[in-house]
């Protein structure tokens, strides 16, 4: 199944670069764009698709994989597309980044982990989905989930990866980011992680510093 994407920003005949970008549930490809924009890089072409109903999945990205793995696979179909999208309009596939907010968040950082092939990945309030359930019981720090494996063999040497989200974070257990990190961390991923103090979801400051100046670098 394709999804629509919407483009903004560079025409892919100057852009130095591409984004693509993945939206949260509840919100839409132009909200997400709206923030892209907002990142003041004009010479980045922006991609993002557009998820049925304006969510990527129903659940909790902490739900058993079974239920998950359906919609984590149209999801990651749908980046492709963009990817694509981009790629077929002539901005190089190794100078196209990915990044996203909430579930978005959690999709491309699930792309990066278990394909590469990206400039950059970015997770604001996101954190890997994983590749199977760990068979454990409920656990107290994943807000009562079971835990999951987190089985990649991707070879992401030198991929910045940027995380950043809330200490207390309503969606996002902070013992997963941590464990996402550790996970980029082992497949070579170049790991910068901020956990702002107290609770929310929300996109950070220092996400956005994070994300502008690793797309600014040559």
């Amino acid at each position: 199944m394709t999804v629509p994407v919407l483009t903004a920003g560079a025409t892919p005949a100057r852009a130095t670069g591409g984004l693509v970008l993945v939206h949260g549930r509840g919100a839409r490809a132009e909200d997400i764009l709206d923030f892209g924009q907002a990142l003041g890089l004009p010479d980045l072409a922006l991609a993002a698709p557009a998820a049925p109903g304006n969510s990527w999945w129903p659940v909790s990205f902490l739900a058993p994989h079974d239920t998950l793995a359906p919609f984590i696979d149209a999801g990651l179909a749908a980046v492709e597309q963009a990817i694509e999208t981009l790629a077929g309009q002539g901005v190089p596939r190794d100078r196209i980044a990915i990044g996203g907010f909430s579930q978005g968040g959690c999709l491309a950082l699930e792309y990066a982990a278990r394909r590469g092939g990206v400039r950059a990945a970015f997770g604001l309030s996101g954190a890997l989905v994983g590749t199977g359930d760990a068979g454990t019981g409920p656990v107290p720090e994943l807000y009562g989930h079971g835990d999951k494996l987190f089985d990649y063999d991707t070879d992401l040497s030198g991929l910045p990866v940027v995380l950043d989200l809330h200490e207390n974070d309503p969606h996002i257990p902070l013992s997963r980011a941590r464990r996402t990190a550790e996970v980029f961390e082992s497949l070579g991923a170049d790991v910068r992680m901020n956990v702002m103090p107290g609770p929310g979801h929300a996109i950070g400051r220092f996400g956005v510093s994070e994300i502008r100046g690793i797309l600014n670098a040559a």
